[in-house]
């Protein structure tokens, strides 16, 4: 009796004891008085890394323009009669049209009845015969394997041959990837171990793609920000370089260096002469580097051109491209392709540990595979319609009229911005952005403040209120401190194009008058 006794008053004791701290979920009393298990995953016991994650393009700015969206939408009377978003690169929902070859490949290896079609010219079915032989069951609907089809790998190895002027690829150092952000994510998840000051640190520019920030953050790691220089066209000085990683050398192992070039959010193309510089840096002090390659056809300026980290690496000798670990990522969503839904990319691996490499392979065949369609599109990339082919000459049309009209949209945008009083924009020279510089006045600084928010954030949500256009506060991205920017893309056609940027006008001189 008495042991029941004792066992009973343990377990009342036992239960008075927190939920919480013997690692339970509280129960909590509803209204009508029956008990309800508290939430196992709450915001108090959620990975806490997830919550350093912090993603612009897609932020507050974004949401707030979804609801204008829908209250539009509902008959709500605004300033405006649409939202213009001009905040992503996602070139199709600006109103780029596709590459018909790369359609059309498509739809015959979704549909391959549609091979007995006679209105499909014949490279893009011998195309499409081609890329279903390398499916498994002869269809995209099956996995492929976990590095990429092997076609396609092979494929992208000659491409990468021919733009860097003969420099070999081998394929097996060729991963597919479900787009350029996963490869990037991956080897990222490869380079970061260490706690304390030995964590690893990962050199990124500022302004940067917020993809990187975001990365490191869930992943724990250091963000080393070394900044470029606005003043120069964007342009990358090692003496920067220097100073950030030694600064970091006091907090952290820094271990890679991530460049973007041509640049996002920034527009800049990276001469030969910096590319060198940095590969000679990156040698010095022992960092691997990334290069995030993803616009390389999307060059605009006079004067510049794009030229690869690999093809750079291999021209400075031996003592660089058998040493320098490098690894460099491309992707169906940008350039004139603009295919960002398909989720197709590839990166390269240059002297890769082989230990590693049996890691990475490893870490990859987790998710199994890359989409097959983004594969098949990435193969369509790397090999297009070639001359004496029936789809060769509409290829090259659509191609060149996309990439002239985008040339054409960048110099617009630098031209109507700089216009401005208190808005200064470089040349955008390249990719598919420009990052303007706004002054903001010491008024609208402090309201700012004083509601919680950024400046620059205030003065893009108020754009959106007035105007409905939606652009990326330069916060986003990062900064030097007391100054701002947006991020604007130049995707939208010609006269959309012009309407916005003569709103953005109107709107800062009317800014600038209201907190004078």
């Amino acid at each position: 009796m008495n042991h029941g006794r004792s066992l009973l008053w343990k377990r009342r004791a036992l239960s008075s004891v927190s939920a919480t701290r013997r690692g339970l979920p509280k129960e909590k009393m509803t209204e009508n008085g029956v008990s309800s298990r508290a939430k196992v995953l709450t915001i108090d016991t959620m990975n806490p890394t997830v919550k350093k994650v912090e993603y612009a393009v897609r932020g507050p700015i974004v949401q707030r323009a979804m609801e204008l969206e829908k209250e539009l939408s509902e008959g709500m009377k605004k300033p405006f009669a649409e939202v213009i978003k001009a905040n992503i690169g996602d070139a199709h929902a600006m109103g780029q049209q596709p590459i018909t070859f790369f359609r059309q490949v498509l739809a015959l290896c979704s549909y391959p009845e549609l091979l007995n079609d006679s209105t499909f010219p014949e490279d893009a079915k011998s195309r499409a015969r081609r890329i279903l032989q390398s499916c498994g069951g002869n269809s995209m609907g099956s996995y492929s394997a976990s590095q990429g089809i092997d076609s396609v790998r092979h494929d992208v190895a000659r491409y990468i041959k021919r733009r860097d002027d003969g420099v070999p690829c081998d394929p097996d150092n060729i991963y597919l990837t479900t787009g350029a952000s996963d490869g990037i994510v991956t080897m990222l998840k490869l380079l970061v171990c260490g706690e304390g000051a030995t964590r690893t640190g990962i050199m990124i520019s500022i302004p940067q793609y917020p993809l990187y920030s975001a990365a490191l953050a869930e992943l724990g790691a250091v963000q080393i920000n070394y900044y470029l220089n606005e003043q120069k066209c964007w342009s990358l000085d090692i003496s920067e370089l220097q100073r950030s990683l030694d600064e970091a050398r006091q907090h952290c192992n820094p271990r890679a260096l991530c460049i973007i070039n041509p640049g996002n959010p920034t527009g800049q193309v990276q001469s030969r002469q910096c590319i060198e510089d940095v590969i000679r840096f990156a040698a010095k002090e022992r960092l691997f580097l990334m290069a995030d390659e993803v616009y390389q056809d999307n060059v605009y300026a006079e004067g510049c051109q794009f030229h690869s980290f690999k093809k750079v690496l291999f021209e400075m000798g031996p003592e660089y491209s058998n040493t320098v670990e490098l690894v460099s990522f491309h992707s169906t969503s940008k350039c004139y392709m603009g295919e960002c839904g398909f989720r197709g990319g590839y990166m390269e691996i240059i002297n890769l540990d082989s230990e590693v490499k049996a890691q990475l392979t490893k870490l990859v065949s987790v998710r199994l595979c890359p989409p097959v369609p983004g594969q098949a599109l990435m193969d369509l990339v790397v090999n297009p319609p070639q001359p004496g082919e029936p789809s060769h000459e509409k290829f090259i049309k659509e191609r060149t009229t996309t990439l002239c009209a985008l040339a054409e949209k960048a110099k617009l945008t630098e031209q109507v911005l700089n216009t401005v009083q208190g808005i200064s924009c470089n040349p955008v020279q390249g990719a598919m952005y420009s990052f303007p510089c706004i002054t903001i006045p010491e008024k609208a600084i402090k309201e700012a403040t004083d509601n919680g928010q950024k400046p620059d954030m205030f003065y893009c949500m108020k754009l959106l209120e007035e105007t409905g256009i939606c652009l990326v506060p330069g916060s986003g991205f990062g900064q030097r401190d007391g100054t701002y920017h947006f991020r604007m893309t130049i995707l939208p056609p010609k006269d959309k194009l012009k309407i916005l940027l003569t709103k953005v006008k109107e709107f800062h001189q009317k800014f600038t008058q209201q907190y004078s």
